[in-house]
């Protein structure tokens, strides 16, 4: 029975994470820390046999605390500020999380298992934007590819990501990485491409795309994805870092007409949706395309990212499950199927804090 500090775990990809592991290992222990920011929301746990903790992973003090009464032999960290547009208003915010935040928590990791000589494993979630961007012949990222961060985001997570690195040559602490490509799915937090363009659509509401919509992303499920993490705690070597993809490389246009068209094809089919969103162009017989607005490119905006996973594939046998097109569908009627979810976000917590700390500017896919 094992006994896992997850932080982080009331946001996207964290909650969905409990659901996995919970599911998978019902005899082990759960903790989530998630401080409850805008992105963090306890709705995403309900039903999960899982504590929640309420608090800050720069408190080493209260981290150690948990380290001991739980006894926790695994931490599996995901709390990080992640969306770029925020980090490049406002990149504070991505220093103290992402950098001091993770090295608070490898400092307590340290203290209380390398020094107690306990079995345990520290597994870091990171990105492949610490890769910095493609061409459109590069080869796709893999394991040894150079880090080049163009962002204030990307920077941070770089940074924690050394950091990770460091803790383990140089104290022993047994960890891994993960570098995952875009993820999409349930409990998805309404400011990022998919989610915001489905709820958009919905209110008849512009999609702001950014300078010309080539930006090439590789998708990947969150089921997916957790899949991945929990096959690198269970089987990754200490030290070493797993690339985790998708295999769905599209460019953002091509993902929001996908995404267009199948909004039409559900309004087609079923009427009541158009009783529920009146203002969605696919209410009164109009393509959802024809509210996709191109807007001014953002600062450095990196071009392309692609994910090589065969390290994963060939260490751990990982591999997606789900095709980009059978994926999205599914989001798209998760959400349909959550209203409650995403209106209680929208009309809550979420506004206030984007009118409070950016003046309710809405960002634009990318």
């Amino acid at each position: 029975m094992a006994s896992l500090l997850v932080t982080g775990g009331a946001g996207f990809i964290g909650s969905n994470f409990v659901a996995h592991w919970t599911a998978t290992h019902p005899n082990d222990r759960v903790t989530v820390l998630d401080l409850l920011t805008y992105a963090g929301n306890r709705a995403n746990l309900d039903g999960q046999p899982a504590e929640l903790v309420v608090g800050d992973i720069r408190d080493e003090a209260l981290v150690s605390e948990l380290i001991d009464s739980r006894q926790v032999d695994t931490i599996v960290h995901f709390a990080a500020e992640s969306h770029v547009d925020r980090s490049i208003l406002g990149p504070d915010a991505f220093i103290e999380t992402n950098v001091l935040g993770t090295h608070a928590l490898l400092k307590a990791a340290r203290k209380a298992w390398v020094d107690g000589g306990k079995p345990h494993r520290f597994h870091h979630v990171s990105t492949d934007e610490v890769y910095g961007t493609l061409g459109p012949s590069d080869p796709a990222f893999r394991e040894d590819t150079p880090y080049a961060p163009n962002s204030p985001y990307s920077a941070s997570k770089a940074a924690s990501d050394h950091l990770v690195r460091a803790y383990h040559h140089t104290y022993g602490l047994t960890t891994t990485t993960s570098n995952c490509s875009n993820n999409y799915g349930p409990f998805h937090f309404p400011e990022k491409l998919i989610p915001l363009f489905i709820l958009n659509t919905l209110h008849g509401r512009s999609l702001p795309i950014y300078g010309d919509g080539m930006q090439v992303r590789d998708w990947l499920h969150v089921e997916d994805h957790c899949r991945g993490i929990a096959a690198v705690i269970q089987h990754g070597r200490p030290g070493e870092t797993y690339n985790i993809g998708g295999g769905a490389e599209l460019p953002n246009i091509r993902v929001i007409d996908t995404l267009c068209a199948e909004v039409d094809k559900l309004f087609a089919a079923d009427s009541a949706l158009a009783e529920r969103f009146p203002d969605a162009p696919a209410a009164s017989g109009k393509p959802s395309s024809s509210l996709k607005t191109f807007v001014t490119d953002r600062p450095g905006h990196d071009r392309r990212y692609a994910i090589d996973c065969h390290k994963a594939t060939a260490e751990l046998g990982y591999e997606p499950k789900h095709s980009f097109e059978s994926g999205l569908a599914q989001t798209l009627r998760w959400y349909l199927d959550h209203e409650d979810w995403w209106r209680g976000i929208l009309d809550g917590s979420y506004r206030q804090w984007v009118e409070t700390n950016y003046g309710g500017r809405q960002t634009a896919a990318g």
